[in-house]
């Protein structure tokens, strides 16, 4: 088994076990949701506050998982063993981005369908293509994540730090995320190979450039 499969079979399994990232994620995130249905259930506009209300659910159900990526590895000085296995310092990045990748997914995928209930969408190609951007754009949040929870998950008030320091670097993400969710819910396509071309060249930075670092973060 490849090393970074291993990890990413390590952490299903502990997460299956716990539950504790997936929960959070899943709650929080259908929280958000429910609050604006309330907040702009009757407003005529939905396409324009649709494509936000749903952004601001995943990124802060993202931010939550995040946040109990690294911190996991320090109970116990889990940590401390990864890196002193024979492996890679990237196949470890690449297998906690992976991980984290697949936790995210699943939440957006659940936070998903109440979405679609609550803002009167159909689940017809408009859902694809929104699986499609927030693929990508997960991909993004995932790279730049785990880099980010590595490097806060050693600080006294990580909860804290992380979002500090994710939350501006993630707002490129967010916003071709938003605009391109809001050129499909709206029925126009001429706009969405721009947004998503500029998506996955974020994305594609993030995981290259963290990829590049994560050897030097996780070692202080």
């Amino acid at each position: 088994m490849r090393p970074a499969t291993a990890i990413i079979v390590k952490d299903v399994i502990i997460e299956l076990r716990n539950k504790e990232s997936l929960s959070s994620m899943l709650m929080f995130g259908l929280m958000v949701l429910i609050v604006f249905n309330f907040a702009f259930g009757r407003s005529a506009d939905i396409v324009a506050i649709a494509p936000g209300v749903l952004w601001i659910a995943f990124s802060f159900a993202a931010i939550l998982g995040l946040n109990r990526s690294l911190a996991v590895e320090l109970d116990n000085e889990c940590l401390q063993g990864l890196l002193l296995a024979p492996l890679n310092r990237g196949d470890l990045y690449l297998g906690k981005v992976a991980s984290n990748f697949v936790f995210i997914t699943i939440s957006e995928l659940v936070i998903l369908v109440p979405f679609v209930l609550f803002y009167n969408q159909n689940f017809d190609s408009k859902i694809l293509w929104i699986m499609g951007v927030t693929a990508v754009a997960t991909l993004g949040i995932a790279a730049i994540g785990t880099i980010l929870s590595t490097i806060s998950a050693n600080t006294r008030m990580r909860e804290v730090m992380l979002p500090v320091l994710q939350i501006p670097l993630i707002v490129p993400v967010i916003i071709c995320a938003v605009e391109a969710t809001m050129l499909i819910l709206s029925g126009e396509r001429e706009g969405i190979s721009f947004w998503f071309s500029l998506l996955g060249g974020f994305s594609i930075v993030y995981l290259t450039t963290s990829y590049l670092i994560f050897e030097y973060a996780v070692e202080e």
